[in-house]
């Protein structure tokens, strides 16, 4: 499945909890060898009645993350039927809400819980301003730090095609300011409530679409007085819509998309378990 290109193979575990590897993850993911995707998605039995479903998330390097906004909405897309009330999915940050719009479209909303703005939640390695983050490499500097279930830093330019991500994202995504690493936004504002944003993310690199990121940029641009509370974000795969509520809960809403199904050797994901 994929959300604006943000591809994911999500695997039906309820039944049969399935045991994931690095090294597992790491060969599947690869593009030429694999199936290839940026995250594999393992929805689980859940523990209690307070979640319709758990999930596990791993990047393509193998290392486990708590959230993923796009993938949440092919969850929801995978779950929901048209008449369902909204779907609790638990993640390893925290109980979020998915429903389908109203419309009848393979459009779908996402509560993305609070963004946090305190520098000990992104989590930072020291006390700092988190609306101004004393980082900078190359053209890149004053980032906007957000926790939205995962650590970002989001800096803004006036011409985003030419910033060179690829070859900035993997250095910021390591510096030591990060203890658990962050997703590197860059966001150019082209117009009113409306950014272009590209998202290297920790774990993965560039993306065609990150939700989580682009929910930061939205929550960064609004405190740095840039825009409203509702953004539209525009990423390489397409466009999300992003409501910052009052409540600070942010909302995103964006397509879901399935690709194909198929089926693959359980053993496949443990692979280099032993090496």
């Amino acid at each position: 499945m994929h959300g604006l290109g943000n591809d994911f193979v999500i695997v039906d575990a309820r039944d049969h909890p399935l045991r994931v590897s690095d090294v597992g993850t790491r060969r599947l993911s690869d593009r030429h060898t694999g199936i290839g995707f940026d995250q594999l998605i393992a929805l689980d039995a859940p523990a209690d009645d307070s979640a319709d479903v758990d999930v596990r998330i791993y990047n393509s390097d193998g290392g486990e993350v708590t959230a993923c906004g796009n993938a949440m909405r092919c969850v929801a897309h995978l779950l929901l039927d048209a008449d369902d009330q909204p779907l609790r999915i638990r993640t390893g940050a925290g109980l979020l809400h998915a429903w389908r719009s109203a419309d009848g479209s393979a459009t779908y909303a996402v509560d993305m819980g609070p963004a946090r703005d305190r520098w000990q939640d992104i989590p930072l390695a020291e006390a700092c301003d988190t609306d101004h983050l004393p980082l900078s490499l190359g053209t890149l500097s004053d980032p906007v730090a957000v926790n939205m279930g995962n650590p970002h830093a989001v800096f803004f330019v006036d011409d985003l095609a030419s910033i060179p991500i690829e070859t900035l994202g993997p250095e910021l995504e390591h510096h030591a300011i990060f203890p658990e690493r962050a997703n590197i936004g860059v966001a150019q504002l082209v117009g009113p409530d409306a950014l272009r944003l590209r998202v290297w993310e920790r774990g993965v690199g560039l993306t065609l679409a990150c939700g989580s990121g682009a929910c930061a940029a939205a929550v960064a641009a609004h405190r740095r007085g840039l825009t409203g509370r509702h953004v539209r974000i525009d990423v390489d795969g397409g466009t999300l819509m992003i409501e910052w509520r009052d409540d600070n809960h942010v909302v995103m809403s964006g397509p879901a998309v399935e690709s194909f199904r198929g089926s693959i050797a359980e053993d496949a994901f443990m692979a280099g378990e032993n090496a």
